[in-house]
């Protein structure tokens, strides 16, 4: 260094006398020009000599720039000549030693605002730094030799068993780790760390603990710092300090299992074993919202994948912990965080229930209208993912209504949950139902669909919305016909195309059966194709099932069993058989020796949805003698004393259609069967029946079987499976009164 400084004073020494000649010869000819009549003053025609006021002269050619300096005739030129080089070299001097300057002395300004640099400034900032980063290094070095001869000193100290000494120490240790160099000393001494760990363990005064806490704190934020306190058995003692009455102590111990939880392997599976989550949860009701932030970020990476970890958090009270931050505070961090470890909870099937007991559903719901994109997102796929144990939940309105209303939103993440959210808390309720659908749900969730497209993920939870709104609510039929009002149909029935995403075929099918119970609806469901292409795809999943008979084993595929497509597509055709034009379609496309097959299926709910599609179709007359050439006679005789109510009926009903042309002797022992299944719960009811049996082949016989048999297939029709226990009481051979209760 002191060579640096010798050589380049040399130079600049010799640069200055250059400068000085430079500027004097330059200064002088300019003089001589306005002695000559031939250097004009500040205005045109105004000649230096003539004037006895203060002239600017323009100099130019010095330090590269130019200005004007006022200049009296009375002025002595040497002199500005002397003190112009001197100003010259001071601003060298000053702009690249400026240590070297005398106290008090100071360089004449050359640019008329001090806010602009001189180029001799911004020429000399490379050697300032050059400089600067010698003195750091220099004092790097020294800070490391002096950390390396103390180490050894200081680890033996904090061994003292005087306190006092100890805790002196402890606080010089934490002087060295606030300079860099002192601080990678450290690092690479186990001895000290571990030295520092058992200081903090064992400090009987919470000024030691706090130094010692500050020590790990800041060696935390270097690897090498990290690897030594996980070796030193540090977790362990900072998951203790979790429980310690000073906050500074609470700070630094939670920020330092942060950063190891983040960036030391092994250190999750450490915090576990040493009890961590039982000492972190309680924190929750500290007040701080930064340090709760840290808080909730240890439990997220404590709790993501590892399932007894939500269980201890479940155990100590936290999704109520939880819920509250949520609830009461607006830290868009905080919120953040806790929304994280909300969503890794939603997804354990017990934590769900009590994060909604604690009113989760409506604290996520109040962050949906915020400006974090973040925060919103993560509310959305934590309501998501809760949502399926909070369909009985009440006080959603709100969180409805706001659902209903991102239903516009072009992102798909955003669509996904709100559809998802949706489809689950209006199944099986039918309060959410009419909500959804007088706000404007069926039209928003038709857009939806449309938008979706080939996105599965968007279109099956909108179409098991659609569903749920379009049956057994108050304004079921309203739901029916704002599907079709909105040109929703042709866009529900194209769902049904090829490639088939199972799930949302699913989901499909049984809209459209919902669809087809408003007779406003037979006709444009039959225009856009419904028929076939539920025919279609109840042949291809017949064939499926048939397929995989032989192995004794369900057919899945998408993770739907081809038997609730069977099921879901026949029972449309049944609800859709109803219009008499669809009726004839129908059958016009070879159904009925499939329906009658579907008769012998092992699956109840199957034989259910055949027999009642056959029941349909048996009204027109060549249908009827169809079903009878099929053979279904004799399945529909057992399927009469079937124990499934529904299934008894629609079985009935059919074959008293298919007997109507029948000889008199076949009609009779139908008629005895029918009555006997009909009432074979209820002795008391057969033996009133009894004295009209032997005219069960009479018209006025067959008029009484047809209303009792009518009465139960209208109710069989509207409830399916809930039809109630009925009682035929005979006043006489012609009067027949039906009693359900």
């Amino acid at each position: 260094m002191r060579f640096f400084h010798s050589g380049f004073e040399q130079w600049l020494k010799h640069q200055e006398i250059l400068i000085a000649a430079e500027a004097s010869s330059s200064f002088s000819s300019q003089v001589n020009m306005h002695n000559d009549d031939k250097y004009l003053g500040k205005f045109p025609g105004q000649v230096g000599r003539h004037s006895s006021s203060t002239c600017l002269f323009k100099l130019t050619n010095v330090d590269s720039h130019s200005f004007f300096l006022p200049l009296s005739l009375h002025f002595p030129l040497t002199d500005l000549e002397a003190q112009y080089s001197l100003t010259r070299a001071q601003r060298v001097r000053a702009a690249m030693f400026p240590e070297t300057l005398v106290e008090g002395e100071a360089a004449m300004p050359t640019q008329p605002d001090p806010s602009q640099q001189s180029n001799v400034q911004r020429l000399a900032e490379p050697s300032q730094l050059l400089k600067t980063a010698i003195v750091h290094l220099i004092n790097y070095q020294d800070d490391a030799e002096l950390a390396t001869r103390a180490v050894p000193e200081l680890t033996k100290l904090l061994a003292d068993e005087d306190p006092v000494v100890v805790n002196k120490a402890a606080m010089i240790v934490n002087q060295l780790t606030r300079k860099e160099a002192s601080r990678r000393v450290l690092v690479q001494s186990p001895t000290m760390v571990g030295a520092v760990v058992r200081a903090m363990t064992t400090a009987v005064d919470m000024e030691t603990a706090r130094c010692a806490a500050s020590v790990l704190h800041s060696l935390s934020h270097q690897r090498e710092g990290l690897l030594a306190i996980f070796k030193s058995g540090g977790i362990p003692a900072l998951v203790r300090m979790l429980s310690s009455p000073v906050e500074s102590v609470l700070f630094y111990a939670i920020t330092t299992l942060h950063n190891l939880l983040l960036h030391q392997e092994g250190a999750k599976m450490a915090v576990r074993l040493a009890d961590g989550l039982q000492r972190m949860v309680p924190l929750l009701k500290k007040s701080n919202p930064k340090f709760l932030a840290i808080t909730t970020d240890c439990l997220q990476l404590l709790s993501y994948g590892n399932q007894e970890s939500k269980l201890i958090i479940l155990a100590n009270g936290g999704p109520e912990g939880l819920v509250f931050i949520i609830r009461n505070y607006n830290y868009e961090k905080l919120l953040w965080t806790t929304s994280r470890v909300l969503k890794v909870l939603s997804v354990c099937p017990s934590n769900k229930p009590a994060i909604v007991e604690a009113g989760g559903m409506q604290a996520l719901g109040q962050h949906l209208t915020g400006s974090s994109q973040r925060l919103i997102q993560n509310c959305l796929w934590t309501l998501r993912n809760l949502s399926d144990a909070a369909t009985k939940q009440e006080g959603l309105d709100g969180l409805l209504q706001i659902l209903v209303a991102q239903l516009g939103s072009d992102d798909v993440n955003m669509l996904t949950c709100a559809t998802g959210i949706l489809s689950n808390l209006t199944c099986n309720n039918s309060y959410n139902k009419t909500l959804v659908t007088q706000c404007g749900g069926v039209e928003a969730l038709i857009h939806a669909v449309l938008r979706a497209g080939e996105k599965e993920d968007v279109a099956e939870p909108a179409v098991c919305a659609l569903r749920h709104l379009t049956s057994r609510h108050q304004d079921a039929e309203l739901a029916q016909n704002a599907v079709r009002l909105h040109y929703g149909i042709p866009a529900v029935v194209k769902l049904l195309g090829q490639p088939h995403y199972w799930p949302v075929v699913k989901a499909t099918v049984g809209l459209i059966r919902n669809l087809a119970l408003c007779p406003a609806n037979q006709a444009p469901l039959r225009e856009a194709g419904a028929i076939p292409r539920l025919v279609n795809l109840l042949l291809k999943a017949h064939q499926d099932t048939q397929r995989h008979a032989s192995a004794s084993q369900q057919t899945y595929q998408d993770g739907v069993r081809m038997e609730e497509i069977v099921e879901g597509c026949t029972g449309a055709l049944h609800i859709l058989a109803r219009d008499p034009i669809n009726r004839g379609e129908i059958a016009s496309m070879q159904t009925i020796p499939l329906f009658v097959q579907l008769l012998y299926s092992y699956v109840e709910n199957v034989k259910r949805v055949s027999a009642g599609v056959l029941c349909e179709l048996a009204l027109d007359k060549q249908s009827a003698e169809l079903i009878d050439a099929e053979g279904a006679s004799a399945p529909l005789m057992e399927l009469l004393h079937s124990s499934n109510e529904g299934i008894a009926t629609y079985a009935a009903a059919v074959l008293f259609r298919i007997s109507e042309d029948k000889s008199s002797d076949y009609r009779k022992r139908v008629s005895v069967e029918l009555t006997h299944s009909l009432f074979k719960h209820d002795p008391s009811a057969w033996e009133m029946v009894r004295p009209w049996e032997c005219v069960g082949t009479s018209g006025d016989g067959v008029r009484r079987i047809s209303k009792l048999i009518g009465f139960r297939i209208s109710a069989s029709q509207e409830n399916f499976v809930q039809v109630q226990k009925c009682q035929l009481l005979c006043t006489t051979t012609t009067t027949v009164q039906l009693l359900v209760k």
